[in-house]
């Protein structure tokens, strides 16, 4: 008995490092799939931030608040602002990265049921679900590494710019997260593509989706400033949990420093509380799901259920994935 096993865990692995190797010996895709979360981050610094911190602004100049021009101009108030506001946004580039990279990752997959490749595992001895379950744990080493790789980015960025206030425990929870969410994403964009059978409606999916999941996420902007109806779509996509759970890890400090900063200010009770309330609301982690808030512990649950349900949802189409993955019925020669 113990032979089989051995002998079907090296075909697993072999298979896992065949398609590591097809992946990082096409250095223009590998390149490609690297500079995806980068290119965001360097959209974000160049535009989203200004954007952001003008938002801010007008929420600090609102008459309703009542301020005072120097807490408005008071430049620690300000920085401790911009480590809130970097905070929000690096944390939800690093959760629709899992997303973005794990779909990219996905091309050795379509590229072998293009190619054939998969006829060739079927005329050997290999199993179909050995080979299936070769491509996630292949798609979710290659996310995992990258997601590490940019996430490491985001940490020089904030301290470079002194805005490091993570404990060693919220940097163990925002990994934890990130493979976690990893997770999720692999199961989810692998089984989007097991429908997908040529690199041309690969590259359109990729294209569409991973310019629409920003936003679908909330990692672009808040959900709160989109209609209810779009907020409870986003909140049937895993990676909504996982982005605000990042930002739980990543922001915990930042909210608790700007609170105890502010409440000593002499600002009055009830315009500090709208104040504050204000910026949570806008740069925070909580979400809602049809109008019903949802807390991190819950979120975490939801990402947990996601997680089960799309384990299910690959088993179920199994035969789908054995039929274009090249295992199925084989075509009739004319």
């Amino acid at each position: 008995m113990t032979e089989p096993k051995t002998r079907y865990f090296d075909i697993f692995m072999q298979l896992t490092k065949r398609h590591l190797m097809v992946f990082f010996k096409n250095k223009v895709r590998l390149m490609y799939t690297l500079l995806v979360p980068v290119i965001i981050f360097a959209v974000y610094l160049l535009f989203l931030r200004g954007l952001e911190l003008s938002m801010v602004q007008n929420i600090l100049s609102d008459p309703a608040l009542g301020l005072d021009a120097a807490v408005i101009a008071d430049a620690q108030l300000h920085k401790y602002i911009e480590t809130l506001i970097d905070s929000w946004m690096l944390s939800g580039i690093i959760g629709l990265s899992t997303i973005t990279v794990a779909l990219q990752t996905n091309t050795v997959i379509v590229e072998d049921k293009e190619q054939g490749m998969n006829r060739d595992f079927a005329s050997s001895p290999i199993h179909r679900n050995i080979l299936i379950a070769s491509y996630f744990l292949y798609n979710f080493i290659v996310s995992a590494l990258i997601c590490l790789a940019f996430y490491l980015i985001c940490l020089i960025y904030l301290a470079a710019a002194g805005e490091f206030l993570l404990s060693f425990w919220e940097v163990l929870l925002s990994l934890i997260v990130m493979f976690f969410a990893t997770v999720a994403s692999t199961l989810m964009t692998v089984f989007i593509c097991s429908f997908v059978k040529t690199e041309g409606t690969m590259m359109s999916i990729v294209a569409i989706f991973s310019t629409a999941v920003g936003f679908l996420i909330g990692a672009y902007m808040p959900l709160g400033m989109m209609p209810d109806w779009v907020q409870g779509i986003c909140g049937f996509i895993p990676g909504t949990y996982a982005c605000s759970l990042l930002r739980f890890a990543f922001m915990e400090t930042p909210l608790t420093q700007l609170t105890a900063y502010a409440q000593g200010l002499n600002i009055p009770t009830e315009a500090l509380g709208s104040m504050l309330s204000q910026l949570s609301g806008t740069f925070g982690y909580n979400i809602s799901f049809f109008g019903v808030p949802v807390a991190p512990h819950f979120q975490a649950l939801a990402l947990s259920v996601y997680i089960v349900a799309f384990v299910v949802l690959n088993i179920g189409v199994g035969k789908k994935i054995s039929e274009v993955l090249g295992i199925g019925k084989k075509k009739k020669k004319k």
